[in-house]
C-alpha cells in the first residue's frame, strides 16, 4: 500500500488500540459497529487482517483471535495486525450462521453501500478492512452437526497466496478459489492474498483448535517477516484440489468406523447404516483414497445426507504419509486434535454381518 491507512486514522507505528468501525443499524436504529484492534510494530511491513465468524456460529476463530489479543504468543516486530473476533455481529448475537434475513454474509462480498444488509455489511468490511491490508487469514469451522479437521482452503494456482497459505504449516491444503461471493474470494481478487482457515465445529471454542490456528498463524507471520521465530513444519503435507462428500444411500442411524483426520483407501468402510432395530442396511465405503477432512455428527440420516467429506490423494502419497504418521508420539498436536475431535462421534471397528472378507491394502 502506498498510503499509510492506519496513521491517518490515528494510530501511529508502535501503537495498540481499539476501534470501532460502523456497520449498519438494527431493526431499532442502535449503530452497529464492528470491533477491531489494530497493532502497530515500530517498524513499517505488511498489514494483516484475521478475522472469525463471518458466518456467526463459528467462533472457534473468536477464540483464536481472542487469544491473540489477551495473550499473544508472539511479539510484532514488523508490520500492522488487525484482529476481528467476529464480523457477523447480528449472526454471532443469535448464534446463527446468517444474518436476520436468512442471508449468508460470506456469499455476498464485495457487497455494495445500496444493497441488502448483508451486501451493505459486505461492502463495509472490503472498503474499510479488505482494501486496506496486504494480506488476510479467515477463520471458518464446519457447518452445524458437522466438525472439520483443520484445514486451509486457498487459490493455490496464484503465487503470493499459495506461498502464504504454505506458510500456515498445515497438513491439508485444498485449492481452489473459494465459493463466489466469500470474503477470500473478494480479496484476493482485490489484491489481499487471503486464505481460508477450517477447523472444528460450531458454538465451540475447543482447546487443539485453539492451539493449532494460533500456531499457524504464528507460522504464517515468521514467513512474512513481521514475527521472529522458526516456523513449526507440519507433519506432512497434502495438497489437492479435489473433494468430495460420500452420502449415504438409506435412512437409518450410522455407526461410524473413520474420525476426522484419519487416511482412508478406497473401499475402506466408512460407515455402517443400520435400522432403528439395529439390523444392518448396507456399510458405507471409501471411493478413493483419501483424508478424512470432515463429517457429520449427526449419526441419524436421510438418503442423501452428507456422512463423510473426503480429501482425494494420490496411493504413493497415502503411503508416504501413513509412514510418516507411524513416527510420530502420542502427545504431537496432530494426534492431540485427531483424538480431540474423534470425541465428537463414536467410532467402532468395522466387521461385515454378512460376510468375512479380507480387505485390499493396497488397492489397484
Amino acid at each position: 500500500m502506498a498510503r499509510d491507512f492506519w496513521a491517518e486514522r490515528g494510530i501511529a507505528l508502535g501503537e495498540e488500540q481499539e476501534i470501532r468501525i460502523p456497520l449498519t443499524r438494527s431493526y431499532s436504529g442502535v449503530s452497529l459497529e464492528l470491533p477491531i484492534v489494530v497493532r502497530r510494530a515500530a517498524e513499517p511491513g505488511p498489514t494483516v487482517f484475521i478475522s472469525a465468524a463471518v458466518h456467526g456460529d463459528e467462533i472457534n476463530g473468536t477464540g483464536v483471535v481472542q487469544r491473540l489479543v489477551v495473550d499473544p504468543p508472539f511479539t510484532l516486530k514488523r508490520g500492522t495486525l488487525l484482529l476481528i473476533p467476529v464480523v457477523n455481529l447480528l449472526g454471532f448475537e443469535r448464534h446463527d450462521r446468517y444474518l436476520p434475513d436468512r442471508r449468508d454474509l460470506n456469499r455476498s462480498f464485495p457487497g455494495t453501500p445500496t444493497g441488502s444488509l448483508a451486501s451493505r455489511i459486505a461492502h463495509v468490511v472490503t472498503t474499510e478492512i479488505i482494501e486496506n491490508c496486504d494480506y488476510g487469514i479467515d477463520i471458518h469451522t464446519a457447518a452445524i452437526r458437522r466438525t472439520n479437521f483443520p484445514n486451509v482452503r486457498a487459490d493455490l494456482t496464484d503465487r503470493r497466496t499459495a506461498a502464504f497459505a504454505r506458510g500456515f504449516g498445515a497438513e491439508l491444503l485444498l485449492s481452489g478459489e473459494g465459493p463466489d461471493g466469500s470474503l477470500r474470494r473478494a480479496a484476493c481478487e482485490r489484491g489481499c492474498p487471503t486464505f481460508v482457515v477450517e477447523a472444528g465445529e460450531t458454538w465451540k471454542v475447543e482447546p487443539a483448535i485453539l492451539e493449532f490456528v494460533t500456531q499457524g498463524i504464528t507460522n504464517a507471520l515468521i514467513k512474512l517477516n513481521m514475527v521472529e521465530g522458526e516456523r513449526v513444519l507440519p507433519s506432512y503435507r497434502i495438497e489437492t484440489d479435489t473433494t468430495n462428500w460420500v452420502r449415504s444411500q438409506e435412512g437409518g442411524f450410522l455407526q461410524f468406523h473413520v474420525a476426522p483426520g484419519d487416511l482412508v483407501r478406497r473401499d475402506q468402510p466408512l460407515a455402517t447404516n443400520r435400522a432403528l432395530t439395529g439390523r444392518v442396511q448396507n456399510t458405507i465405503v471409501s471411493p478413493v483414497n483419501g483424508v478424512v477432512v470432515g463429517m457429520t455428527t449427526m449419526p441419524s440420516v436421510a438418503p442423501g445426507d452428507p456422512v463423510v467429506h473426503l480429501a482425494y490423494c494420490r496411493r504413493g502419497e497415502l503411503l508416504r504419509v501413513e509412514k510418516t504418521l507411524d513416527e510420530l508420539s502420542d502427545d504431537s498436536l496432530y494426534e492431540r486434535l485427531r483424538g480431540e475431535l474423534a470425541t465428537n462421534v463414536t467410532v467402532v471397528d468395522w466387521h461385515d454381518d454378512f460376510v468375512v472378507e479380507e480387505l485390499p491394502t493396497e488397492p489397484s
